[in-house]
């Protein structure tokens, strides 16, 4: 089975990398972390290395969303800020933004003066809103790695092929023939396959030799 038409495994945008944005708001410091997670575990664990990293600050409040669309996994804590205006307005952010998979803690150095309950929303709302402004895109794309071997003269024009629909070359072997090890958003499979046996008239197809629903992409 290799789950091509699973409906969970859907292409969606998360981050590309983990980042960090710092606020300053009535002398507080807010600083919000972001990361890609899988799992609920995953962002357990990412929120634990946050608190231990700003062990010394007076909140860590951490908010996540795993998954994606309707099967989609969301917490929130406020972290001892009065409840309702620390954890719930980093959510709302955070599910606004599209992305999924993503965990995200704001930390919180008090600076001395009080910012009362609309402020401390919109404190924590502008930090999350920061650090997803400055967070790089990319695409969560459930993939298959194929392998083809095809004549050297059809060698050229498979790379076009490869091309055209949106493949990514891991590896090229030049023997007899030319064996090529291309990745396929799953998605594009099949109308590569139908390329590939028209361009070959019906004599050569992809073998699928891997799969990985995790596959990450950069979006520009």
């Amino acid at each position: 089975m290799d789950g091509m038409n699973h409906p969970d495994l859907k292409r969606y945008p998360v981050p590309a990398q983990e980042t960090r944005v710092e606020i300053h708001v009535k002398n507080s410091r807010f600083i919000a972390t972001l990361a890609r997670v899988f799992s609920v575990d995953e962002a357990r664990v990412f929120i634990d290395r946050v608190r231990q990293e700003f062990s010394d600050a007076t909140h860590n409040v951490p908010a996540y969303v795993v998954g994606h669309g309707a099967a989609v996994t969301a917490h929130s804590n406020d972290d001892g800020e009065p409840v309702g205006t620390a954890g719930r307005p980093v959510l709302a952010v955070l599910q606004g933004s599209g992305l999924g998979d993503t965990a995200l803690v704001v930390t919180r150095y008090f600076g001395g003066t009080k910012l009362g309950t609309g402020g401390l929303v919109r404190a924590y709302g502008d930090a999350a809103r920061a650090v997803l402004d400055a967070a790089p895109r990319a695409e969560r794309v459930p993939t298959h790695t194929v392998l083809t071997t095809v004549p050297y003269s059809l060698f050229e024009p498979l790379r076009l092929l490869i091309q055209a629909h949106s493949g990514r070359t891991l590896d090229e072997a030049f023997a007899a023939e030319v064996a090529v090890t291309v990745q396929f958003a799953r998605e594009r499979l099949p109308a590569f396959q139908d390329a590939l046996r028209e361009l070959s008239n019906g004599t050569r197809e992809a073998e699928i030799i891997g799969s990985d629903n995790d596959t990450i992409m950069p979006l520009g």
